[in-house]
């Protein structure tokens, strides 16, 4: 699994794909104040974005990578 889950922070890495948005939603249920942090994601499947998209939970942290960064930005502020 491309997010690694803590108690108030979800850690995405590398590609989250369309199997992570049923947690994703899931634990930004359970956790309303619950952070994300992107530092390592390299790709966000749609659906794990539409997740986003609805909850827009504070991003502690962008992608490294400009154009993921900034794709990110655009659709999550």
């Amino acid at each position: 699994m491309a997010i690694e889950y803590k108690k108030s922070l979800a850690v995405f890495s590398d590609f989250v794909g369309v199997e992570d948005a049923e947690a994703l939603l899931e634990w930004l249920g359970k956790n309303p104040k619950g952070k994300v942090n992107f530092e390592e994601c390299t790709h966000i499947h749609a659906s794990s974005l539409q997740v986003l998209m609805a909850v827009k939970p504070p991003v502690v942290a962008w992608p490294k990578d400009e154009n993921l960064q900034l794709w990110l930005k655009v659709a999550l502020e």
